[in-house]
């Protein structure tokens, strides 16, 4: 029982468990697999077994050169933080851009709630066809979408033609809320994951800041239509670095004959001696398979095949079963609680800093941004890195042997974060202190996400890899929360006022926090019990 994790005894080797380092006490149901003919990583990481084991072809995105995947990385992050910004970037302005629509504040809020909710309906779309068809013919239509949608949004002269500019971009901004995560998962091995999670976060994030903090300027000095304009210009050159330079992650692993079957985790082969592993390995190694690096003219192709035979409604209905899998359950709640929490500031800061005694201008509400923008990039540099060292430091000292759960540790942080920010803002507003504790718990509680979102996409990333597109459609499925929310909170806190709001929200994002607790103790359990299931091995397992 590794740190109170309770142990499976009814299978030998539970999904998401992995043996990391090369050490002489590993476990005896792990003693079978030849560690040494495992692939290890590099420098600092020689001693560290690769997982998941990369094959011997070259177009394995796992075997890709290190530049070429940090290029990936970039220009998607960086397409994702323009999707973030184009969500909240008229928050600045709500009162201003209401009068010129001839709208109430509440009726535009609403205009970014349906938005939430076109994004909540698309995902369930956008993920069998990046499962069937490749995440890049999703990326490059999706990204598409929010070009013309900006240009739709900078041209629309009423609210109608407004509304349905926010809508249609809708279901460009979808595919960035559930497929990034996937492609760190195609590129990246455990241990340099929550790292590229954290790079991610932080575009995302800062993208949300700090669009807010820029739109303020631009909205009182050139009308909110520059907004659009802006993201227009960006889309264009998004558009362009994902045709070019964003080639198809998806790899059918299962299909390359380059490594010993055992490798891939084949049960029947898992449990044969190692004496026919090691007969097993000499075989393979006697017959290698020659395969072709493709060239860049052949992977700007948008359409590379398909990546399973399983039809489009078993895909469809995958996230409406994983979503009880307690991993998924709970990371739902953590980051649909804490996301949708810093939506409605984003909703409410203008009803909030716009009245007295604060009486912001819009570009002074665009500045209560920069808060959770540097405090964001702060956390963003120490979530990753802290979050692999901990998982590293845990395997070491659980024998090479990594738990999924190790990655729980991270949640001490947001709940200091969390509440600090949530409890925080309700109080500075209700007392109306100096405009410093609420903008700076506003940032605070911006930490707060930026450490959950490392926490809970590693998490279930490890946990259920190969559901991993399934399981963060359905953890995003807290748009559906989000859209009720921001629905409605601008009338919630008219009536019951600031404290008792985010009072209220504090307190529920503390209860969720607290169920990080029996997932550490259970998690595994749960893990086998899943895995051992015939009819979700049959609902969840792909045809070959």
């Amino acid at each position: 029982m590794p740190f109170g994790i309770l142990e499976c005894h009814a299978m030998e080797h539970v999904p998401g468990t992995a043996v990391m380092h090369e050490q002489s006490d590993i476990p005896d149901e792990y003693r079978e697999v030849p560690v040494e003919l495992l692939k290890k990583g590099q420098g600092r990481f020689s001693h560290i077994v690769l997982v998941p084991q990369p094959t011997d072809d070259p177009n394995d995105p796992l075997n890709w050169p290190q530049w070429k995947k940090e290029m990936i990385l970039i220009i998607i992050g960086l397409s994702a933080a323009v999707v973030g910004a184009f969500g909240p970037m008229l928050s600045p302005g709500f009162v201003e851009i209401s009068a010129e629509l001839g709208i109430t504040v509440n009726t535009l809020s609403q205009a970014t709630a349906w938005l939430i909710l076109t994004i909540g309906l698309c995902l369930f779309m956008a993920n069998p066809l990046a499962k069937i068809y490749g995440k890049r013919p999703v990326y490059i239509a999706a990204i598409v979408v929010m070009f013309v949608g900006s240009v739709w949004g900078g041209a629309a002269t009423n609210y109608s033609s407004f509304l349905g500019s926010r809508v249609f971009s809708g279901f460009g901004m979808a595919p960035y809320e559930v497929l990034v995560q996937c492609t760190i998962g195609d590129l990246y091995f455990v241990h340099e994951r929550a790292t590229r999670i954290a790079i991610w976060n932080l575009f995302l994030l800062t993208g949300i800041a700090g669009g807010a903090l820029i739109a303020g300027y631009v909205i009182e000095d050139l009308g909110y239509q520059w907004t659009f304009w802006l993201c227009a210009i960006l889309f264009g050159l998004c558009v362009l670095g994902v045709i070019l330079l964003v080639p198809e992650t998806s790899f059918r692993r299962d299909c390359s004959g380059a490594i010993p079957s055992y490798l891939r985790g084949q049960p029947d082969v898992e449990k044969k001696p190692s004496t026919e592993h090691t007969k097993e390995v000499a075989n393979a190694e006697a017959e290698p398979v020659t395969i072709r690096k493709i060239s860049f003219a052949q992977s700007l192709r948008v359409y590379t095949g398909r990546y399973t035979q399983a039809s489009f409604w078993k895909i469809f209905i995958r996230p409406f079963v994983v979503f009880w899998y307690p991993a998924v359950l709970w990371a739902f709640l953590i980051y649909g609680t804490t996301l949708t929490w810093i939506v409605v500031f984003s909703v409410v800061n203008a009803s909030i800093f716009s009245l007295p005694p604060y009486n912001f201008s819009v570009s002074d509400i665009g500045l209560v941004s920069l808060s959770p923008f540097i405090l964001t990039v702060i956390a963003e540099l120490i979530s990753g890195p802290l979050n692999d060292w901990i998982c590293v430091k845990l395997t070491e000292r659980n024998r090479g042997i990594y738990e999924p759960e190790f990655r729980l540790v991270l949640i001490l942080p947001v709940m200091i974060l969390g509440t600090a920010g949530f409890f925080g803002f309700g109080a500075t507003i209700h007392f109306q202190t100096h405009w410093s504790g609420p903008v700076l718990t506003f940032g605070i509680a911006n930490m707060a996400l930026a450490f959950a979102s490392g926490c809970v996409f590693g998490y279930v990333l490890d946990a259920h890899n190969k559901l991993s597109e399934e399981a963060f459609v359905a953890i995003n499925a807290r748009n559906f929360l989000t859209f009720g929310l921001t629905y409605f909170v601008n009338n919630w806190l008219a009536v019951d006022g600031a404290l008792n709001v985010f009072c209220t929200l504090g307190g529920l994002f503390l209860l969720v926090c607290l169920l990080a607790v029996p997932l550490w103790v259970f998690g595994k359990k749960a893990r086998s019990v899943i895995a051992r299931s015939e009819l979700l091995n049959r609902i969840m397992v792909d045809l070959k």
